[in-house]
């Protein structure tokens, strides 16, 4: 596994999450620990339909959402599908890109994980139009 496949936990923040439709697609069955967490510094975005995260420096953006730790022997087959689902091209050209990036968990615990954010199509256009979720909670939008 290369570097940019570390097997890192996934911060998921939309349909994902283990009460999302995509969850029981992509992460059922293969999940060793599911956990509350925030990613600070990024905003939430509606897609319409799944959402986006965007990093924002502006006070206060976060995202609620979860870590999600897969199981070892489940792994490889959970990236593959992750990148798949949310379009994640090698050449960060994709509807969105995989960023190595620092959550913290709700007993405060800093984790790295992977997180899927807008790719730079996506981005440019949610900066020019945003479509805020302004609790930075999909399940709240």
């Amino acid at each position: 596994m290369s570097a940019s496949e570390e097997a890192l936990p996934f911060f998921v923040y939309g349909t994902l999450r283990s009460d999302g439709r995509n969850h029981a697609v992509h992460l059922a069955g293969r999940c060793a620990d599911v956990r509350p967490a925030v990613l600070e510094g990024a905003a939430l975005h509606d897609g319409p339909g799944f959402p986006y995260a965007v990093p924002d420096p502006a006070p206060g953006r976060r995202i609620t959402g979860e870590l999600v730790t897969v199981r070892p022997g489940a792994y490889a087959g959970a990236l593959e599908s992750l990148d798949r689902l949310e379009e994640c091209r090698a050449d960060g050209t994709g509807l969105y890109v995989r960023r190595r990036m620092t959550v913290r968990t709700a007993a405060g615990e800093l984790r790295e994980a992977w997180v899927y954010l807008a790719g730079p199509a996506a981005a440019a256009r949610l900066r020019a139009r945003p479509a805020l979720i302004e609790s930075g909670d999909w399940a709240e939008r």
